[in-house]
């Protein structure tokens, strides 16, 4: 099986998991929580879900720890969200091929244009973080129905 899939997609296996929130996570969620940045909706996920690791559907898809997110915000701060760069979000995860995914405090997930988060170009993928899980999982379903992962 393991051969199949490496002729199939050009490289071997990788992890596919979505990983409880352990205690460190949980710590990390509560100290995120205090941010202004962080929406409430994505304060409740980080405290039940640790990360997210889906190495094998496309280019993979991945969310972050909270402790990586809360990490990230102090070493470089939240990104610029908006025409008007007035609000800013915090990076949660990526697509495996270079774009970023950043959370807004309205709860919305929009998806980086680039690989760059230097002056990003954002577009809207999610209304709230509910429609952005949803899109992922129709991601998986559909990358398992028959191996293509979707646009997101």
């Amino acid at each position: 099986m393991t051969g199949e899939f490496e002729r199939r997609y050009g490289f071997p296996p990788g992890i596919n998991q979505v990983r409880t929130a352990d205690r460190e996570d949980q710590a990390a969620a509560r100290t995120l929580a205090r941010e202004s940045l962080i929406s409430v909706d994505l304060s409740t996920f980080y405290g039940s879900i640790g990360e997210v690791t889906w190495a094998d559907v496309g280019n993979g898809y991945f969310l972050d720890t909270a402790g990586d997110v809360l990490l990230r915000l102090q070493e470089d701060g939240a990104v610029a969200i908006g025409a008007d760069h007035q609000s800013h979000g915090l990076v949660i995860g990526s697509d495996g091929g270079g774009l970023s995914y950043v959370a807004a405090p309205d709860g919305s997930v929009h998806r980086t244009r680039t690989a760059s988060l230097d002056e990003p170009e954002l577009d809207k993928v999610a209304d709230d973080l509910r429609q952005f899980l949803e899109l992922l999982e129709r991601a998986l379903t559909q990358f398992i129905a028959d191996g293509v992962p979707g646009s997101l």
